[in-house]
């Protein structure tokens, strides 16, 4: 075992998100895609998978003893409407986003149906071109969604 396997299973432990390489999340992974959708980026919580596409955020949950069970959850980015970050201090903080979504099928109707997410990075984790994709996503729906686009 290296250390950085230590580091992983730390990180993992403490329910922080490492990055991967999206051609090897594609290889793992692509099953999962459908037309026209790719990568942008992959990260890994021990055996838990969240991966960035140009369509949505596609959330991998392996479930039981030997991972076969799984519970594969989709947020659309077309939902995505606020974006949070929280940056690590100088202890054991680790770094997060959040965004919240609507859950309604029509994004334009009468009242609002959302939910949170969290993602939890390790302390070094670059976040901000994240949040930054995340959070410009979020303001352009908006504008969408109340007709100033």
């Amino acid at each position: 075992m290296t250390k950085g396997f230590f580091g992983n299973l730390i990180n993992g432990i403490s329910g922080n998100l490492n990055q991967i390489d999206p051609n090897t999340a594609k290889e793992h992974y692509g099953k999962f895609l459908i037309d026209d959708e790719e990568i942008q980026q992959a990260f890994t919580l021990i055996r838990d998978v969240v991966i960035f596409t140009n369509i949505r955020i596609i959330i991998i949950d392996k479930q039981g003893t030997t991972g076969k069970k799984m519970s594969v959850k989709s947020i659309f980015l077309i939902n995505i409407v606020d974006c949070e970050m929280e940056t690590a201090g100088a202890g054991i903080d680790d770094s997060e986003i959040t965004i919240t979504y609507l859950t309604n099928v029509k994004r334009k109707s009468n009242y609002e149906n959302t939910k949170t997410h969290k993602f939890e990075f390790p302390k070094k984790a670059n976040i901000e071109g994240l949040y930054k994709w995340l959070f410009s996503l979020a303001y352009k729906n908006r504008l969408e969604i109340n007709d100033i686009a």
